[in-house]
């Protein structure tokens, strides 16, 4: 069977997954991702799945990405978190000048993260300058480089503006030895991403290490990859990580099922009542991977034989992405609350599932107003049903 080159990155996640829930629980404590699982993600190439070719990346399809974000998601959520981040933050290096790219990410550890779009840069002479503060950057304690998405400003204080009037919107890059890190990130959920903040005072950063971030016209790369923005591909990836945060949850919960005798009652596999609601919760995740991963599959499809991205992909993305993550949500309630007591305990790391998949849920990938830009688009006739029926 012809396989994409890049393949072996879902089998090289597969592998790392005793490592990384070995190293769970010190993740979990430490709200960092332990050297060793750092380490070994590197060594396998798994921050650079994104990575075009033409620097040393495995540019690997669409779904590729996603069934590695799965795997190690089944592991430690956080984990996988980090990586789908860093690896998406990889993207940008089909915007800029070469030497900037492989400053970035072919200088050891090659990984960069980034916060939330937020503050001004002031155009200066030869680039800009920058004086901020930004939040919420997954593997910031990983990352060699940080980046930062900005509204740009001319010399004179006005805004600068791209063609269609909207603010010119730039992703700036410096080296993390550049800003002043904050240790905030103390949550409920995904504790080990360590989404600390960052801030740089009156930095300066060269033209070149300063992007049009999926601005079609700026775009270095013609890969299928590519076309996809940026914020699609975090959608996603996120949605895989649930995916195998469910897949964990609901695999702990069927064992459970097989080996617990509740007091009083009969053994849980023999219960009519736990077996009907684990058929169907196992219907319900195999129906939710095969839309993501269908939708995912004819996008792709349409993007290699050449078509543009389609305000139609992007809805049919979002759409996908954003209902994967609730019933991945649903997935793990279901299979917590079967658990019982047991789940309540740190050694059976049911409660640790359900913190993250609900820590997961709160992010801008799972908010409910994506279905009202689906519903708009298709009450307007701009989506008019799934790929295969157009």
């Amino acid at each position: 069977m012809n396989r994409h080159p890049g393949f072996d990155l879902v089998e090289r996640a597969r592998a790392l997954a005793p490592l990384i829930a070995r190293d769970a629980d010190e993740i979990e404590r430490t709200r960092r991702l332990t050297s060793a699982v750092t380490q070994a993600l590197i060594e396998n190439g798994l921050y650079r799945a994104l990575l075009p070719k033409s620097f040393g990346g495995a540019e690997v399809p669409l779904e590729t990405f996603m069934q590695m974000q799965e795997e190690v998601a089944k592991a430690d959520a956080s984990t996988a978190w980090c990586l789908g981040q860093c690896s998406v933050c990889a993207m940008t290096a089909a915007y800029l000048d070469p030497d900037a790219a492989n400053a970035i990410f072919n200088v050891a550890p090659g990984i960069l993260a980034w916060g939330a779009i937020n503050h001004e840069v002031q155009a200066a002479p030869g680039g800009y300058r920058a004086s901020a503060r930004w939040d919420f950057a997954s593997g910031l304690r990983q990352a060699s480089w940080l980046g930062a998405h900005v509204r740009v400003v001319e010399a004179d204080g006005t805004a600068r503006r791209r063609t269609d009037g909207s603010p010119e919107i730039r992703t700036i890059l410096f080296p993390v030895s550049s800003a002043t890190l904050y240790d905030v990130w103390d949550v409920i959920g995904l504790r080990g991403t360590g989404t600390d903040s960052y801030s740089v005072d009156n930095l300066f950063i060269p033209e070149k290490f300063a992007a049009l971030r999926d601005e079609p016209e700026a775009r270095r790369e013609n890969g299928p990859l590519y076309k996809l923005s940026t914020n699609m591909v975090f959608g996603m990836g996120f949605a895989a990580t649930s995916l195998g945060v469910a897949r964990a949850t609901l695999d702990a919960a069927i064992d459970l099922a097989r080996a617990k005798t509740p007091q009083a009652l009969k053994a849980m596999r023999d219960n009519n009542a736990v077996q009907g609601l684990i058929g169907r919760t196992e219907a319900q995740w195999r129906a939710t991977r095969a839309y993501l991963y269908a939708t995912a599959a004819e996008v792709w499809r349409d993007l290699s034989q050449g078509a543009a991205i389609t305000e139609a992909h992007r809805i049919a993305l979002r759409m996908a992405s954003t209902w994967t993550i609730h019933q991945s949500a649903a997935v793990v309630d279901t299979a917590y609350h079967m658990a019982g007591a047991t789940a309540v305990f740190n050694a059976n790391k049911f409660e640790r599932r359900f913190r993250d998949m609900h820590a997961i849920a709160q992010q801008i990938q799972g908010r409910d107003a994506h279905y009202e830009d689906a519903g708009r688009a298709i009450l307007s006739g701009g989506l008019e049903g799934p790929p295969t029926a157009r």
